[in-house]
């Protein structure tokens, strides 16, 4: 919960009053009681940022309300955070270096006692050698199946399982350009950087920002070297996703219009006016948003139709606009629309993408549970809870928090009380307390 400015109650009071609306309409609108918005107005307590938001929106504010929440500041580290541990009979390591080379260690689990290190059970050193044109095809066209199976990979499983595949085939590939050809060099670079791009995905979606924004940059310098000028713009893209999930709206639009600006594929494009369109929806800033909306409509219907293994964004959600729409409306205050959006997609998604269906399902169960339908939000949640544990996905654990608190507030209806446990259940073991959503 971020601190408030002192002004935020006597301004909440202000545009209440001179809207004409009582303290019980205004709670009943942004569920809440009347008795808590109360104490909020008189200063002696303190609004969640959700609550924030609602009462920016049902007031028509135009973030003003939202602007009074005075957010801390941003993490700025950079640097790469570590990988889990992995388990087994003894600790492995694997050095991937620039050229392609590899080192790999098995360690002895059960050292002698007079010993003060560990006893190399195994060791494997790798040196690349140089490879014929042809053969070097025939690699890059199995790479790119790797990548395609990397991805799909990704939705049914966690980053553990992801992460170690998509690091090796980026050093591999990385390696693989600095000997060849530069038409073969070039292909290679590109490839590596989506697969590094990849990576920092299944990063930030563990939980590691700073992992995730190296590997976003690694992904832009392969890019580069590629001759692949895109990825640059997508990396200030994949930016301001992390700023999006740390509640930091006007960084997200600022990356998000650097990144519109700076793209020439018409999909990245696309995805940069959604993801302005978010920020400002997080800021309760509704024309902006509506703006940015119908900016990246007007694009979707040929960057949908893109048909490319290597596709930036996500690719699992079918109509993304439509799910990125009902995410905005969601926190501007329009559930219902937010709800009908999203049931028209909920049945377009994979079976197998059980990461997208958590995702999406979450935000219905958000959107039902603000437009009062609770026995549905229950409903709906299950899966999700299920979903969210299978693939390990930090982003879904963030919508479940914000579901949590909005559901404890019904936590008399019989199914609130059978739900509630499945989503601690979710989030046991996994500490993080960012906000966001989407």
């Amino acid at each position: 919960m971020a601190p408030v400015r002192p002004e935020f109650g006597p301004e909440l009071r202000r545009l209440r009053t001179s809207s004409g609306m009582s303290l019980a309409q205004l709670a009943g609108k942004v569920h809440c009681s009347r008795e808590y918005l109360s104490k909020i107005e008189r200063g002696i307590g303190t609004p969640g940022d959700r609550l924030a938001r609602l009462c920016d929106a049902k007031l028509g504010a135009g973030g003003t309300l939202v602007a009074l929440l005075r957010r801390p500041a941003r993490d700025s580290a950079e640097e790469p955070g570590s990988l889990p541990a992995t388990g087994g009979s003894g600790p492995w390591s694997l050095h991937l270096g620039t050229d392609g080379a590899a080192d790999f260690t098995a360690c002895d689990p059960a050292p002698r006692a007079d010993e003060r290190v560990p006893a190399v059970a195994a060791k494997w050193a790798v040196t690349p050698h140089g490879t014929p044109a042809d053969s070097t095809d025939e690699a890059l066209t199995v790479f790119r199946e790797v990548y395609r199976q990397c991805r799909t990979l990704g939705q049914c499983s966690g980053p553990a399982a992801v992460a170690p595949m998509s690091i090796a085939a980026t050093a591999a590939l990385r390696g693989l350009g600095r000997g060849e050809p530069s038409r073969h060099r070039a292909a290679a670079l590109r490839l590596a950087a989506r697969f590094a791009e990849y990576t920092g995905w299944m990063a930030q979606e563990a939980g590691d920002d700073s992992s995730a924004r190296w590997w976003t940059g690694q992904a832009a310098g392969l890019a580069e070297a590629g001759g692949d000028a895109e990825m640059t713009a997508y990396s200030l893209l994949r930016r301001a996703e992390l700023a999006l999930y740390q509640d930091d709206s006007m960084s997200t639009v600022e990356l998000a219009r650097a990144a519109g600006a700076q793209a020439r594929d018409i999909r990245t494009r696309t995805l940069a006016a959604q993801r302005e369109a978010q920020g400002y929806a997080l800021m309760g800033n509704e024309s902006p948003c509506r703006r940015a909306l119908e900016r990246a409509t007007e694009m979707a219907e040929p960057a949908e139709a893109h048909d490319d293994d290597l596709t930036l964004g996500s690719t699992h959600l079918p109509d993304l606009t439509a799910f990125v729409t009902a995410w905005c409306l969601r926190e501007l205050g329009e559930a219902e629309e937010a709800v009908a959006l999203l049931d028209s997609g909920k049945h377009s998604i994979a079976p197998h993408a059980l990461r997208a269906r958590a995702r999406h399902g979450a935000r219905l169960a958000l959107a039902l549970a603000d437009a009062g339908d609770v026995e549905r939000a229950c409903a709906e949640t299950v899966p999700v809870v299920h979903h969210a544990m299978t693939t390990d996905s930090t982003t879904v654990r963030a919508d479940l928090r914000q579901l949590r608190s909005s559901l404890a507030t019904r936590r008399k209806h019989p199914a609130v009380r059978d739900t509630l446990p499945l989503i601690a259940a979710s989030l046991r073991g996994n500490p993080d307390t960012r906000g966001g959503s989407g």
